[in-house]
């Protein structure tokens, strides 16, 4: 399947800044089952943008403006190539071995909750347990908007009993990791439907089972990423694996609008 993307995140402040710096996580990676082409990240007013890789292996860019801006608008787009691999995700760049991502961190610590969750699953086979654990969270925490924050734990989003995909994928990699098994989070796009424009960034986790490799599971909507998923960067958690992220000096009051629309694509690469 060919799909399109085009995200666009705009930041306003009340007042000059003098000093922006962000790390843009916008680029996706090819591997089996997804093929990029015409891949583009622009920004405004104007800035350097210096390409490399991250310690996970994604492709990052650095943006730096270094003078008063009150704007800034990122642009990232192109369209991919997909193909459905039943979430099994081969021949990705791969710097560091799975084992690091058995590494807890603040916002993916199990607590006595998510290790009880874990427990309650009966342990056979690994993908069976997998999916049972899937279908556990997706059954405890209802997809809500606005229930949630980025700085919320997975054992705060399990409590609450609310959260959006974030919150899924972090209790599922907390509960993977309380049974020894690496797992990391994912970020990427989501194609609704093949009809119409779709608005949509989405996250899901992978979890290392040997002998395939990794596996995606998407909580929110309780299945192995298919060809309606395009990949864009992995890590630990949310906060490393953020699209953009970073810092200013100056500005003060800050006004943030994100568009992302995804939709099926006709034209041939």
């Amino acid at each position: 399947m060919r799909i399109s993307i085009e995200h666009k995140t705009r930041y306003r402040y009340a007042a000059d800044a003098s000093y922006s710096i962000q790390k843009l996580r916008l680029t996706p990676s090819a591997f089996d089952g997804q093929t990029v082409g015409d891949w583009r990240v622009d920004c405004r007013p104007g800035c350097r943008l210096r390409q490399s890789r991250d310690g996970f292996a994604n492709t990052t860019h650095l943006l730096i403006i270094n003078g008063a801006h009150r704007e800034i608008e990122i642009t990232a787009g192109g369209t991919v190539e997909t193909e459905d691999k039943h979430g099994v995700v081969q021949g990705l760049p791969e710097t560091v071995p799975p084992r690091v991502y058995r590494r807890r961190t603040p916002l993916t610590e199990p607590g006595e909750e998510i290790e009880a969750l874990a427990a309650g699953i009966p342990r056979g086979k690994t993908i069976p347990w997998l999916h049972a654990l899937m279908q556990a969270i997706h059954d405890k925490v209802e997809y809500l908007t606005g229930e949630t924050t980025v700085e919320t734990t997975a054992v705060e989003a399990l409590k609450a009993g609310k959260g959006v995909c974030q919150d899924h994928a972090h209790i599922f990699i907390a509960a993977a990791r309380a049974v020894a098994l690496p797992a990391r989070y994912v970020t990427g796009y989501l194609l609704t439907d093949d009809t119409s424009p779709a608005v949509a960034h989405h996250a899901w986790a992978e979890v290392w089972v040997d002998p395939l490799g990794w596996i995606g599971f998407d909580v929110a909507n309780r299945v192995c990423p298919t060809d309606h998923y395009i990949r864009l960067s992995a890590a630990l958690d949310a906060h490393d694996a953020a699209p953009v992220r970073g810092s200013r000096r100056g500005g003060g009051g800050e006004t943030l609008q994100v568009e992302v629309v995804v939709q099926r694509s006709s034209g041939k690469q």
